[in-house]
């Protein structure tokens, strides 16, 4: 069945941006995207591997390891191959790939990774990471740790100690030089292509609940920059396109704190200002939000 668009979610969506558009993106499916995993392996190595199964891969232009993969009899799924079970590749939308690419976390670093699971990113930057230093994965949901445990295991990360405490009331018992905040949120960013994702979101979206989780937003990102170190960096994401959730969020923070904007500096295309919000019709993905701070 065809994706039902609330007339009160039509009227929000066209004063965002170009509704004709965003619809006809909406409709279609993103590419399936995959990450290398180097804890385990290489690009080439990867690249080879699948190219010889008939995988044709394309680069994701923010992150020097992400590919769109797609099967050339078009049938396969990429879940099914060894190199996803032994943990060579992470199946990963391109979007979610650019919060870690923003914080550019590196070894030797203290990093938070404050609403953690499943660990898509959090496996992405303990790579970035090259496994030294330490990174501390954060869930405050016990439904949710179970894959985030065994994704961690699957992609060999060792660095990585995870707690589970609510993202607004995670101890201040240690500072961090980098913290990622990927904020739940109302998820509007993941309407795409006529999924169960797709009309569950569409189907539940009420702005009365976009304000509840903006709510929580500014008290997780504002507990979350009183843990950073001075002169860390800070980057918040989400996967929604509400401006309740993403720059309001943001402006509240610069205005309740000393943080600083930083520009995010990566080769998407998308709204760019200090921060950037990715459209689905911008580059046929997902929607996403990214903003990056630094404290004085």
């Amino acid at each position: 069945m065809p994706l039902t668009f609330k007339p009160a979610f039509v009227e929000h969506y066209s004063t965002l941006t170009d509704f004709t558009k965003y619809k006809e993106a909406v409709l279609s499916f993103a590419p399936k995207a995959i990450r290398v995993n180097t804890l385990k392996t290489t690009v080439n190595d990867v690249k080879g591997r699948l190219e010889e199964q008939g995988w044709a891969l394309a680069s994701v232009p923010w992150c020097d390891e992400g590919f769109y993969v797609k099967h050339t009899d078009g049938r396969r799924d990429v879940s099914n191959t060894s190199e996803h079970e032994q943990g060579l590749i992470f199946i990963q939308k391109s979007v979610s790939m650019l919060p870690a690419c923003a914080l550019e976390s590196k070894a030797g670093e203290t990093v938070l990774d404050l609403c953690a699971a499943p660990g898509a990113k959090t496996t992405q930057m303990a790579a970035m990471m090259k496994n030294e230093g330490v990174l501390v994965a954060n869930e405050s949901t016990s439904a949710r740790l179970k894959s985030l445990y065994a994704n961690l295991q699957r992609c060999s990360v060792l660095n990585t100690v995870v707690t589970q405490h609510s993202g607004d009331r995670f101890p201040d018992a240690m500072l961090f030089d980098k913290i990622l905040v990927d904020a739940p949120c109302s998820g509007t960013g993941l309407i795409k292509g006529m999924t169960q994702r797709s009309e569950e979101t569409l189907r539940t979206w009420n702005l009365n609940m976009v304000r509840r989780l903006a709510k929580l937003q500014k008290r997780i990102l504002r507990h979350a920059y009183s843990s950073l170190k001075p002169k860390g960096t800070l980057v918040y994401s989400t996967c929604s396109l509400e401006p309740d959730e993403d720059e309001n969020v943001v402006e509240h923070l610069l205005e309740h704190s000393d943080a600083k904007l930083a520009a995010v500096d990566l080769p998407v295309k998308a709204e760019k200002k200090q921060w950037i919000k990715v459209w689905p019709q911008d580059q046929n993905t997902e929607g996403f939000f990214v903003a990056k701070f630094r404290k004085l």
